[in-house]
């Protein structure tokens, strides 16, 4: 399993796997054909080119192309490749037309990239367990918590690395809780964040803890839908959950920065074990593997900074995945604002309420984390691809 950097990437949104893997991927042809380039082609599969458009794959990509030379995206929403839905093909032609240089890469979620038949990691393997159940058994007989484990087997400047991450997504709520205005896109949607945050201050604690977490959380998932700076957690789709959740307890609680670092870690290793296991992706296993396994991550960051014991802290993540199973990934017209947006507030509520429930608990449940992440998986694979990233069902189709 690889480290947690894999999990937390800092980028511009609105989605990992339209916008930043694909720019990913522009920038390595680039790089390898800047020198005899002319001319530039690249053509888009699937999913990929299905909602493409709303995503700014196009704009992504031809940010980095057309300073090389010109370029054009050719869209073939209709061609889905075997090896994943979101497929795409470079090419690169000399100044008689001639095509000297092809690749065909996919865009795997969370703004990896692979080429066909390779195994799906972007970086070394440095954990040698990839299954909650055995880094839980390993950390009950030592006696430690996940995010010891983390520690144990990242590089030193892994804390260093988190704490960007926890300065980027401080900052994507900071300018999401004082932005106005509309959306970018065409469908009109009205930034919320700084309305819901400016109501929660007049409510009852109880209601304005609530309120909040939504105000935070729609301020993240706005800045994503603008093209702002976020981290994925695990996704762009799906970034406004974790740090909704971190930001009200640390405002809320008072909790430190150390103790912050520290839940992110957590929180970062069972995002891991689920794209290790299973799936990140919208367009491969729907919006559970997006919003259902960010609420899984804030849910174990909560129950570790409120001192859950490793058995609790994983009956957290459990209820925040399991109760998100069989989510569709359906936006309207190809963006990434409804219903993605509102999913955000609605899954960073939830995640607490699962931290909450498991405290009452001393941890024992009957369906463990792994088996929740296979039962994921397999529903993902069981959806038909119209509810897949696809804008062909669903919520995506409405007028």
């Amino acid at each position: 399993m690889e480290s947690i950097r894999q999990i937390y990437k800092i980028g511009n949104g609105p989605s990992s796997s339209h916008t930043m893997g694909p720019k990913k991927a522009a920038t390595i042809f680039a790089e390898r054909t800047a020198s005899s380039a002319k001319r530039y082609v690249t053509t888009l599969y699937g999913a990929l080119a299905a909602t493409g458009k709303g995503h700014l794959t196009d704009q992504a990509i031809l940010r980095v192309l057309t300073p090389v030379a010109p370029a054009e995206i050719v869209w073939k929403p209709e061609t889905v490749l075997p090896f994943h839905t979101n497929g795409m093909k470079f090419e690169a032609f000399d100044a008689d037309g001639k095509c000297i240089d092809s690749w065909t890469v996919y865009s795997i979620g969370g703004g990896d990239i692979v080429e066909e038949g390779s195994v799906r990691t972007s970086g070394p393997s440095i954990y040698p367990l990839s299954k909650i159940k055995d880094i839980q058994a390993q950390c009950q007989t030592e006696g430690t918590s996940y995010w010891e484990y983390v520690d144990r087997y990242e590089d030193s400047d892994i804390w260093d690395y988190l704490a960007e991450v926890w300065k980027v997504m401080k900052e994507a709520v900071q300018r999401g809780i004082e932005a106005e205005g509309v959306l970018p896109g065409g469908l009109g949607v009205r930034r919320k964040a700084v309305s819901y945050y400016v109501h929660a201050e007049g409510y009852n604690q109880s209601l304005k803890s609530r309120g909040l977490v939504y105000a935070y959380a729609l301020a993240v998932s706005e800045e994503n839908a603008s093209g702002g700076l976020i981290v994925t957690a695990p996704t762009c789709g799906s970034c406004g959950i974790v740090p909704a959740v971190l930001y009200h307890l640390h405002k809320s609680k008072g909790f430190s920065e150390k103790r912050i670092l520290r839940a992110l870690a957590t929180a970062g290793l069972f995002g891991n074990v689920v794209k290790t296991n299973a799936s990140v992706s919208g367009a491969e296993v729907g919006c559970q593997g997006e919003v259902g396994v960010a609420c899984a991550m804030a849910a174990a960051a909560a129950s570790q900074l409120f001192g859950g014991t490793v058995a609790q802290i994983e009956y957290s993540a459990e209820m925040g995945l399991e109760h998100h199973l069989g989510l569709t990934c359906d936006p309207v017209c190809g963006l990434v604002q409804i219903p993605c947006i509102e999913r955000n507030a609605y899954a960073a509520a939830r995640a607490l309420d699962a931290n909450l429930y498991a405290a009452f608990s001393d941890g024992r449940h009957s369906v463990d984390f792994d088996r929740i992440v296979e039962v994921m998986k397999q529903t993902g694979h069981d959806i038909p691809s119209l509810y897949k990233e696809t804008a062909l069902g669903g919520l995506a189709v409405i007028k």
